[in-house]
């Protein structure tokens, strides 16, 4: 059963998709989405990354429902005047 929710991305562009969500009652990863497992180097056995291997109760599948517009930022420089007060 598939379990869609609402959420805003930024890339590459912002939007509201409708994305699947995990199942929260499974056995395997518990929520999640999946399950994490670590690795470590050969050598020196020091921690060197980590894996994500997703679960098989979410599809991890989106659909963009609406492009959001691009938001105006202003700088620093417009919020002050060079201009004497008086």
């Amino acid at each position: 059963m598939i379990r869609l929710r609402i959420k805003v991305v930024g890339c590459p562009r912002r939007a509201l998709v409708l994305t699947d969500t995990p199942r929260p009652d499974c056995p395997d990863c518990a929520g999640i989405g999946g399950i994490e497992s670590f690795y470590g180097d050969y050598d020196t056995g020091e921690y060197a990354g980590s894996d994500w291997e997703f679960c098989d109760c979410w599809t991890a599948r989106s659909w963009t429902l609406l492009p959001l517009p691009r938001l105006l930022r202003r700088t620093w420089l417009d919020c002050y005047s060079t201009e004497p007060p008086f």
